[in-house]
């Protein structure tokens, strides 16, 4: 039987502008199947908090309004909670900020209003964004909706759970070291991580390192343009920001039109090497390299190059490690009360970054910089570079060690080795839900060059006709 949430974003969008639904009904679909598929002991658990009156609101209002060209006119989404919205907790995974409510929205949240979204709630994410699984002790557990006893990845966990499962058209995420394209890949999704200053209101310019940036989750390569779009303009026209960056050849920044058209022939290298490898045992699940050769063959096949890549050797692993530690030193747990409510992963960050010396702190950030430069050297004769999404399957819940911050530290880069490499560069990078194993969703990453995320989507594009995963859903759908 149809059902909204069975069309695209941008089909949605277009019933919008027609008038065959409007945003409350489009509002309330949404909801009722939050309250249907989200709650309980064996729900999804990709909600924090669902705030259905001012999604009301909102919804009424925009009707009453008018119809409108607003980018995302009346399409549902939700806000990650990391972020705040106005009238809703900003709970950031951690018992610490419980209680915490709003008084005005983050700048991204306003961004989405200005676009024209109606936002239903809050997503869930682990303690102040800091792990690549979303299973936090002040709860809830993010399920994954393709199985309930599998964790959907983290940080933007809930974003891609709610996604997945049909609870939104496409969520906001955001992305410090595989924070959109782990839950993304978990769940079967598209998940695009922009360029540093590619959205200016998560440009990732001002966090220390330049790691974290915004960008979008979606079932579709366009739907994700189409959110990067509103995201980057949010009138539908110019940049938000001057000093942000545009895309090649298209002055209002338009990416939507590049994916729909999925036009172009590159040259692509292949990598299976992390800058993990010397560190801990990273081994890529057999079955998950089968994905990865597959693609090549299919990106051969439709006239790509396709060649080897490597990475070069670096103090990688030690350097990422320092600037994720100083990154934590700034959360706001000063006694021993306050570091009594923060789980042991956090813990062991905070205390670890404010060990830090500014000459420790120093010789990292220059390391990294550096190794920022050796990256795109050593992908200078590429388009882009082909990795696989994750080196493991989606592992069950509570397989990561609560209890040992060192060892969870590692089993992390141990899922996905591919991802935070690509942040510390300032590249993007799309993950696609290119085949399923063993029922489970399997993705490859495309890291392109600065600024190129124009060349991703089209391939993207290209993929997704040839292989056509928007028809693969899980059974809650």
């Amino acid at each position: 039987m149809f059902e909204l949430h069975h069309l695209s974003a941008q089909e949605q969008w277009d019933w919008l502008r027609r008038g065959e639904v409007t945003p409350r009904e489009l509002t309330d679909h949404y909801l009722a199947r939050i309250d249907r598929h989200d709650p309980g002991d064996d729900g999804v658990g990709a909600f924090v908090a669902v705030g259905a009156d001012a999604a009301r609101d909102r919804a009424d209002e925009l009707g009453r309004a008018g119809r409108s060209t607003a980018p995302l006119w009346g399409l549902p989404l939700a806000d990650k909670d990391l972020t705040d919205r106005a009238g809703l907790p900003t709970g950031l995974g951690s018992r610490l900020s419980r209680g915490r409510v709003a008084e005005q929205d983050s700048e991204i949240s306003a961004v989405l209003g200005e676009a024209g979204a109606v936002s239903l709630g809050k997503t869930a994410t682990p303690e102040f964004g800091l792990t690549g699984y979303t299973e936090p002790v002040v709860g809830p557990v993010t399920r994954n909706p393709w199985r309930r006893d599998l964790g959907a990845g983290g940080s933007s966990g809930g974003a891609a759970a709610a996604v997945a499962a049909g609870l939104l058209p496409f969520a906001p995420g955001s992305d410090g070291g595989g924070s959109i394209r782990i839950p993304a890949a978990m769940t079967g999704l598209v998940g695009l991580k922009p360029s540093r200053g590619r959205v200016p209101a998560q440009s990732g310019i001002t966090s220390l390192g330049g790691l974290a940036v915004g960008g979008p989750i979606a079932r579709t390569v366009a739907d994700a343009a189409m959110l990067l779009d509103a995201m980057v303009s949010p009138d539908g026209r110019a940049p938000r920001d001057h000093f942000a960056l545009r895309a090649p050849g298209s002055p209002d920044g338009a990416w939507l039109g590049t994916a729909v058209r999925g036009e172009g022939r590159f040259q692509l290298g292949v990598l299976t090497a992390s800058p993990w490898d010397d560190a801990y045992d990273v081994r890529v699940d057999p079955r998950l390299l089968g994905v990865l050769y597959d693609t090549a063959d299919q990106l051969d096949a439709l006239g790509h190059g396709v060649d080897d890549a490597s990475l070069p050797g670096s103090e990688y692993p030690t350097l990422f490690r320092t600037i994720w530690q100083a990154g934590a030193a700034g959360i706001p747990a000063e006694t021993d009360d306050d570091f009594a409510l923060l789980e042991p992963m956090t813990a062991w960050l905070v205390r670890r970054g404010r060990e830090l010396g500014a000459r420790e702190l120093g010789a990292a950030l220059a390391g990294l910089s550096a190794f920022e430069q050796s990256v795109i050297a050593a992908f200078h004769r590429f388009d882009a570079v082909l990795t696989p999404s994750l080196a493991l399957l989606p592992p069950a819940l509570g397989w990561h060690d609560a209890d040992d911050p060192e060892r969870a530290f590692e089993q992390q880069c141990l899922v996905s080795p591919f991802t935070s490499f690509v942040n510390v560069a300032g590249l993007p990078a799309i993950t696609l839900p290119v085949a399923e194993v063993d029922g489970l969703p399997a993705g490859v990453q495309l890291i392109g060059r600065p600024g190129r995320e124009d060349v991703l989507l089209a391939i993207g594009a290209q993929l997704e006709r040839r292989l056509r995963w928007q028809r693969r859903h899980p059974d809650c759908w």
